[in-house]
């Protein structure tokens, strides 16, 4: 460990006002970037995430060293990681086209608060570093994972009338290079109609191939799940 933090792994108050002032530094940094993206949980909340933990580990030591109670000092700590996770789900949401957001800013906001707790159990090599790895993993890995993530596969819901479309539908997506996944048909008898989830490769445009293909004979609608 660097020596240079030595004098600060005390619980005076000198080392105390550190750890709460390093705790906030690090919780703002994380957050601005959740604040500049408009994500649910900004640099407000991750600067109180941050907080909790070193409050948390600071505590359990003081408990310890500074009043020689019988205290477990990690107890706290164990507390805190598993509330951060019930705070992490609350950012977590499923959109109406079954795609999942907010796993980012969750997995942030449960990192702060181990950072936190790494402050304020005076380990200030690990809350830095962390704190500089998490950020880079927000912003620098964020450029590099659009770059090299491909298009995920896509669901159509096809809602038809004439037996036809659905030939007409998929020799469509043949011709464009798309691979059919899956493909469930159900019929609606009383009202004469025909549904069918089709699961496709990826696509670059498919606002413009869900356009094409509304515009088919029989098809009624064409909507992406």
């Amino acid at each position: 460990m660097l020596t240079i933090f030595d004098p600060l792994r005390g619980m005076d108050f000198g080392s105390l006002l550190v750890r709460l002032l390093l705790s906030v530094a690090c919780g703002t940094l994380i957050g601005l970037e959740r604040s500049m993206k408009n994500r649910p949980a900004g640099f407000r909340t991750h600067i109180l995430v941050c907080l909790s933990g070193t409050v948390a580990a600071v505590t359990g030591h003081y408990l310890y060293l500074g009043l020689n109670m019988p205290a477990d000092v990690t107890r706290l700590s164990g507390q805190i990681i598993t509330g951060l996770g019930f705070i992490s789900a609350g950012t977590i949401i499923v959109t109406n086209k079954k795609t999942i957001k907010g796993l980012t800013t969750a997995a942030g906001l449960w990192t702060t608060g181990i950072i936190g707790l790494a402050l304020g159990s005076g380990f200030y090599e690990g809350g830095l570093l962390g704190t500089a790895l998490v950020i880079a993993a927000e912003t620098g890995f964020a450029k590099l994972g659009i770059e090299i993530r491909k298009c995920p596969e896509f669901s159509i819901e096809l809602l038809y009338n004439e037996k036809n479309s659905l030939d007409q539908v998929m020799r469509f997506c043949k011709d464009q290079h798309m691979s059919i996944k899956n493909l469930q048909i159900h019929t609606d008898a009383e009202h004469g109609a025909y549904s069918a989830v089709l699961r496709l490769s990826s696509y670059k445009d498919r606002e413009m191939l869900i356009d094409k293909i509304r515009m088919m004979s029989g098809v009624i609608s064409a909507v992406e799940l």
